[in-house]
């Protein structure tokens, strides 16, 4: 599947956007009183955080080659 630069540069903002809001939300749930309650959120939330920055570092790697052609 091809994609063209505006595709993916408009896809890392999205991912840009979503990882913000994963980082908030740990910070949101390391915050609270009885955080070990939270554990499994706290763990989901930090793996879809290096998910979404493996995905985003690919997606600017695609952009920069493409930007050199």
């Amino acid at each position: 599947m091809k994609f063209d630069v505006p595709e993916l540069v408009e896809a890392k903002r999205q991912i840009d956007s979503t990882l913000h809001k994963l980082r908030q939300t740990v910070k949101t749930f390391e915050a609270k009183e009885n955080a070990d309650r939270y554990k499994s959120q706290i763990t989901l939330a930090k793996r879809r955080i290096q998910a979404f920055e493996l995905s985003a570092a690919l997606i600017e790697r695609e952009i920069n080659e493409l930007s050199e052609s």
